[in-house]
C-alpha cells in the first residue's frame, strides 16, 4: 500500500510540470484550450473543451464535463503516458448513432485536487477528533498532508456551477438542462462526481463514478472516511426518476480496496428507489486504477448516460 501511495504522490507532483501547455493530439473532433481559466472560488487552470467531428453552432449539443483533464486525450501529455481515449470513443460511439451528440469539457486538475475532490460536507458525519486525523493525512511516509489548507469541495463546485458552465453555454452551442449535463471522473474524480450530482441535482441530471475512491485516503483501516461518506449519500441523494448514476470499480491494486464500500453505496441506492433504469453498478475482474482500465470500459457509461 506504501508503494502505490508513493506513486500516486509523484504522479500529481508531476502532472502539471509533464502536461505542460501542449495541447493534445486528438484522433477525432477538434480540441480548443481556454488558458488559466480564472475562478473567484478556485485557483485559475486550464480547460479543454472538445467538439465533436461536424459540431456546428446550428446544432444544440449535451455536455460532459470531466475532472483530471490533463488525462483524457493524448497518452503523450500526461504524466503516466496513459489517457481515457475520450475522442477515440466518444467519436466513434456519435459515428455509430448511438448516442447523443455531445461535448467535452475536461477541468484541469491542480496540486490541490484531493481537497478539491474530497466531498465536503461529509466531515459533517465526522467527530472533531476524526477530522484533526483526516486533516493531517498523507499518501504515504515522506510525502505532504493531503488537505493541507483545508478541504475545498464547496468552492469547486460553485466554480463549475456558477462560473464554467455559464462560460461554456455562452460559448458553445449547448442543450443547458439538466437532462443534457452530465458529470464524469475516476478515483478522487469519482467522489466529486458523486457529490456533485447530490449539491447540484437540478444542473447535473447524470454522474459517472469510476473507481470511486471511498476510503478517501490511502488506508482501510480503522478509516471513518466511507462511513461519513456514505451517510452523505443516503442524507443527500436526489431522488430516482430524473437523475443517472453509474458506479464501477476493479479488482486490482487500488480498486481491491472498494468492493465492501460500493456494496453498502449500492444498497442506499436501492433502499432510495433507484432501479436499473436510473442506477448501474458493473464490477471489472483484474481491472487496475488507471487510465487504460478506465479507457477499455469508458464505453458503458458513455452509453448508460448518453444512449439514444
Amino acid at each position: 500500500m506504501r508503494t502505490i501511495s508513493l506513486i500516486f504522490y509523484m504522479s500529481f507532483v508531476i502532472t502539471m510540470n509533464l502536461s505542460a501547455q501542449s495541447l493534445p493530439e486528438v484522433s477525432s473532433g477538434q480540441l480548443i484550450r481556454h488558458e488559466k481559466f480564472y475562478s473567484e472560488f478556485v485557483e485559475s487552470r486550464n480547460i479543454d473543451v472538445w467538439l465533436p467531428d461536424g459540431y456546428t453552432p446550428e446544432n444544440k449539443y449535451a455536455v460532459l464535463y470531466m475532472h483530471d483533464g490533463q488525462m483524457l486525450f493524448d497518452s503523450s501529455t500526461s504524466w503516466n503516458r496513459q489517457d481515457w481515449g475520450v475522442d477515440e470513443t466518444l467519436g466513434q460511439l456519435m459515428d455509430e448513432e448511438k448516442i447523443k451528440h455531445c461535448i467535452v469539457v475536461g477541468i484541469w486538475n491542480t496540486p490541490k485536487r484531493h481537497m478539491e475532490y474530497f466531498p465536503q460536507k461529509a466531515l459533517n458525519y465526522l467527530s472533531k477528533k476524526q477530522i484533526d486525523s483526516l486533516m493531517n493525512a498523507n499518501r504515504g511516509e515522506g510525502t505532504p498532508k493531503l488537505f493541507k489548507g483545508g478541504i475545498i469541495s464547496d468552492n469547486y463546485l460553485k466554480f463549475l456551477v456558477t462560473e464554467l458552465k455559464p462560460f461554456i453555454d455562452k460559448t458553445y452551442a449547448t442543450h443547458t438542462d439538466s437532462g443534457n449535463t452530465y458529470i464524469m471522473g475516476s478515483s478522487m474524480g469519482g467522489l466529486i462526481s458523486m457529490y456533485a450530482i447530490c449539491e447540484y441535482p437540478e444542473v447535473f441530471g447524470g454522474a459517472a463514478c469510476l473507481s470511486t475512491h471511498w476510503p478517501g485516503v490511502f488506508t482501510v483501516e480503522n478509516n471513518p472516511v466511507p462511513g461519513a461518506l456514505l451517510s452523505y449519500l443516503r442524507e443527500y441523494l436526489p431522488p430516482p426518476g430524473k437523475h443517472l448514476l453509474y458506479f464501477d470499480f476493479g479488482t486490482e491494486t487500488l480498486d481491491n480496496l472498494y468492493e465492501p464500500f460500493q456494496n453498502q453505496a449500492d444498497q442506499i441506492l436501492k433502499e432510495k428507489g433507484y432501479g436499473e433504469k436510473d442506477w448501474i453498478t458493473r464490477k471489472f475482474e483484474g481491472a487496475d486504477h488507471s487510465e487504460k482500465a478506465w479507457s477499455r470500459r469508458l464505453n458503458i457509461p458513455l452509453l448508460f448516460l448518453l444512449g439514444l
